[in-house]
């Protein structure tokens, strides 16, 4: 099967792109790995006719949003994003309503919807960078209300307003004191991604997105406690044999996980499921995110 795959991608000229918390053997077979910003810079990069996103919907959303005039398609077509789920446009517009001044930075962990209605997008790795670089004093940030307290306490001098007020990932607001007191038992540092509770966050060692993990684990031998997806601390044991990564098993995205070998053969055969959004949200959406890249990684 894995043979196949690579025939198929060399014969459609197409590229797989997939999220750190994608299954091992789909990571494999990818022509690129990473955080939700490293896809991005990817996405527009490619000079692909087809581009396989394998992760959640809002990534292939914004692979598409960057490369309008290519097929983009998502091999599970309900692998969607509880955390996207949280901020809808109506939200957005009520509150730019309530805070006329404000600017709106939207996590790229959203709709393509959400994202036409930003001023600028972020991701984790550059949420602060973004936020810093704005006039506004009052920015209006959503839909990962754990990394907008990230953001706030970083930026003091600015008023941080989440939307809405509990978005969150399951995921990592599954983290608990009870993991920080385990871990210090056993040893290491504790690595937290920072859509983590604000208490974990003020607990942990340190903060770091998906990427930032990659390349801060390029330096260092102590073991480390990796609260973020189990996944990663998969991913990262590939790339550093040497090290000692340790992930709570529970940490699972399910829809990260709906995407099989199998799946990744039909949907390179067939073509399928293509993304497709009007270009009015795109055209908006774009100016989001191509403002996000001009700030910096």
């Amino acid at each position: 099967m894995e043979k196949e795959i690579r025939a198929l991608k060399a014969r459609k000229n197409a590229v797989i792109l997939a999220h750190n918390y994608q299954p091992m053997e789909i990571q494999a077979l990818a022509d690129v790995v990473g955080d939700s910003l490293e896809l991005s810079v990817k996405a527009k990069e490619t000079d692909a006719d087809l581009i396989v996103v394998c992760g959640v919907r809002f990534m292939a959303e914004t692979a598409k949003i960057l490369n309008p005039e290519r097929k983009v398609i998502i091999p599970v077509e309900d692998a969607g994003c509880p955390l996207a789920d949280f901020l809808t446009p109506e939200v957005i517009r009520e509150a730019k309503e309530r805070h006329p001044d404000a600017a709106v930075v939207v996590y790229v962990n959203s709709t393509a919807e959400s994202k036409a209605l930003a001023d600028i997008t972020c991701t984790s790795a550059n949420a602060v960078q973004v936020a810093r670089s704005l006039p506004n004093d009052t920015i209006l940030f959503g839909p990962d209300a754990n990394l907008a307290a990230y953001v706030q306490r970083e930026l003091p001098e600015k008023t941080i307003i989440p939307l809405p007020p509990g978005g969150h990932c399951y995921v990592h607001a599954g983290f608990t004191l009870a993991d920080i007191e385990a871990a210090r038992e056993l040893g290491g540092t504790i690595v937290c991604h920072p859509e983590c509770p604000p208490e974990i966050q003020e607990q942990a060692d340190r903060i770091a997105s998906t990427g930032g993990m990659v390349r801060d684990a390029a330096t260092g031998d102590e073991p480390w406690w990796v609260f973020t997806e189990r996944e990663m601390a998969f991913r990262l044991r590939v790339l550093y044999p040497g090290r000692v990564f340790y992930e709570k098993p529970e940490a699972v995205c399910a829809d990260m996980k709906k995407i099989s070998l199998t799946d990744l053969q039909r949907a390179l055969e067939r073509e399928e499921h293509e993304i497709v959004l009007s270009p009015e949200v795109m055209d908006r959406a774009r100016r989001a995110i191509e403002r996000m890249l001009a700030v910096g990684t």
